[in-house]
């Protein structure tokens, strides 16, 4: 079972502590269960059916009470040195696995579910560390001592109390599979409700704009009867099951209470037996139904949720990690070349069949066309976010298959359209370009992006937080911060998307005097939807349908009358549509 292979990866580190509180557990199950022979003593010697020393007893019984605080003391110390240990372990898995999936499996999932689903894991996996080593071990160790002790008063005892706790434990582990299900369902579910709560709250600007609370209430009310649904659903069943266990252990009480009673008035049953045999029961019932508590409302829930949230490392979908003998990329001048590429998005038709192009290094290359007609993904395959289905793309004659995809990426720097920032100060988001730049190089960049203006007059300055995906920042201002990061690294490829869109027209002007200072010397590769932004550029690119269909300079390909021209015709500064008009008649 992954859950139980992913307990075991995760506690390998700490086994010396997960023993100590396994040997813990021993001595607590010893002393616990010898506690009902020395009441025995006690009452035999009290009521004179045997002769002997009650401050003996007296004294074995401080002994263990002794013990007891001492394992206890020990069991949690080894506690305190894992547990924290272990949670973080998890978090950085989850990381780690995280960043191999595509780019796509997070366009796909609500960040609010998958946080969800990690906080599952997070948290509740130590529970179920506890009650697999502290809950059986216990029960087991608990049940074979009681067995012993049953079997010197008379041995219908204990064959009594083994049949009984082996019929109660068939149908606690026959109920846990169904159990286990229907917890799983139900810690969906619950990541549905959170994913969705955190859509809402993220886009929250957004309901207000379009006052769109009952229909967010709508959507929430759609996820809400699933879950009530799972819930009462898991709750009925659990109520019937422990109603016929109830059943089950009231009979048996009556069965050994009526054989202690017969006992004892035959004379074969002292009364120290009487009270053993008691308490021992009694202590298996009362642990056998915490043990069973705890398997429904810590382990098959909190196995349930774990379980939910390991299948998320799982996924068959990840981006190709790097080959064995994948070397860093070397980029000394970035030329950049697309040979015979072939690609598709899934369960989508081909985008790019047998592309071939060069850019040579240090050009100035813009790329143009409509929306969807491959622009994005012509740079998002330079980028290795997705992996070509044949041929190749070569970066100074180097495959970027060939190369770690770090290093690939360390080589480029993008400015995107709509930029996100972490919930971080505005050092920390600027100095993510470069995470060795000092203080100073970072205030620099800021003032060559034209931020340092705007940073300066926020009360906290460099050290003020930008709030979630940079939420308390105009986007213009986001993208400033994209551009002084861009600036900051300082990579021998740029890629600007619509890197100014968002800015007016003065901050623009100024800003593009500092990015034509950062394009020098650089590959620069530039999308673009306002034409006039590409009038300096070394070549144009004309993007349809996956196609490249022209290539040439702005006068060139004015001069050819082809659909750069009828952009361009049509634009006069403005944007361009979705699509060709013709193709929506």
């Amino acid at each position: 079972m992954r859950v139980l292979k992913f307990i075991i990866a995760n506690i390998r580190p700490y086994k010396k502590y997960v023993f100590g509180i396994f040997l813990a557990m021993c001595l607590v199950t010893v002393v616990n269960t010898f506690k009902p022979l020395l009441v025995k003593q006690f009452i035999d010697i009290v009521s004179n059916h045997k002769q002997g020393n009650l401050w003996v007893v007296f004294a074995f019984y401080a002994l263990l009470q002794f013990m007891l605080v001492s394992v206890w003391m020990m069991a949690d110390y080894c506690i305190t040195q894992y547990i924290a240990k272990i949670k973080l372990n998890v978090a950085e898995t989850f990381m780690t696995k995280l960043y191999e999936y595509p780019y796509s499996f997070f366009q796909n999932q609500l960040s609010g579910s998958l946080t969800s689903k990690i906080n599952d894991a997070f948290q509740h996996l130590t529970p179920l560390i506890y009650v697999i080593i502290n809950s059986f071990m216990y029960f087991v160790l608990l049940i074979l001592i009681s067995l012993g002790l049953l079997t010197t008063v008379a041995p219908i005892f204990a064959l009594s109390m083994g049949i009984w706790v082996l019929l109660f434990l068939v149908i606690i582990f026959v109920s846990l599979k169904r159990g286990m299900q229907l917890n799983k369902e139900c810690a969906e579910a619950k990541s549905k409700i959170i994913g969705l709560a955190a859509d809402y709250l993220g886009n929250m600007m957004s309901v207000k704009l379009f006052a769109a609370r009952t229909f967010e209430q709508g959507r929430f009310f759609k996820l809400q009867k699933p879950f009530i649904d799972i819930t009462e659903k898991t709750g009925l069943y659990h109520a019937w099951l422990y109603g016929f266990l109830g059943i089950l252990t009231s009979l048996y009480a009556l069965v050994f209470l009526s054989a202690l009673i017969l006992g004892y008035q035959k004379g074969v049953i002292s009364p120290g037996d009487f009270a053993l045999v008691i308490m021992t029961n009694f202590n298996i019932i009362d642990t056998l139904y915490t043990l069973s508590h705890e398997l429904r409302d810590y382990f098959m829930v909190n196995w349930g949720a774990v379980d939910q949230a390991i299948a998320l490392l799982e996924i068959s979908e990840v981006t190709p990690s790097d080959k064995l003998n994948a070397i860093a990329l070397n980029c000394t001048n970035g030329k950049i070349a697309f040979d015979n590429v072939k690609f598709h998005y899934k369960d989508t038709g081909p985008l790019f069949q047998n592309q071939s192009i060069e850019i040579q290094a240090g050009q100035k290359v813009g790329l143009v066309g409509y929306s969807g007609s491959g622009k994005s993904t012509f740079v998002n395959l330079i980028l290795r976010l997705y992996d070509v289905i044949d041929g190749a793309i070569l970066i100074d004659g180097q495959s970027i298959r060939d190369v770690t995809q770090d290093s690939l990426r360390e080589n480029i720097a993008m400015i995107p359209q709509d930029p996100s920032l972490f919930h971080r100060s505005l050092m920390e988001n600027i100095r993510y370009g470069r995470m060795d730049a000092t203080d100073e190089e970072v205030i620099d960049a800021a003032k060559k992006a034209h931020a340092h203006a705007f940073i300066e007059k926020l009360l906290q300055g460099y050290n003020s937080l930008v709030g979630e995906r940079g939420i308390k920042l105009s986007g213009g201002q986001r993208q400033r911060i994209a551009i002084a990061r861009a600036i900051l690294k300082n990579a021998p490829i740029l890629i600007l998307d619509e890197a100014t869109s968002q800015l007016d027209s003065v901050t623009e002007s100024l800003i593009q005097a500092s990015l034509w200072e950062l394009m020098q010397n650089k590959t620069t590769i530039v999308i673009a939807h306002r034409l006039s932004t590409l009038l300096h550029m070394d070549r144009i690119l004309v993007f349809d349908k996956g196609k490249i269909i022209e290539d040439g300079t702005h006068d060139g390909l004015l001069a050819k009358a082809g659909l750069y021209k009828s952009l361009w015709d049509a634009q006069v500064g403005g944007f361009l549509g979705d699509e060709r008009m013709e193709d929506e008649a």
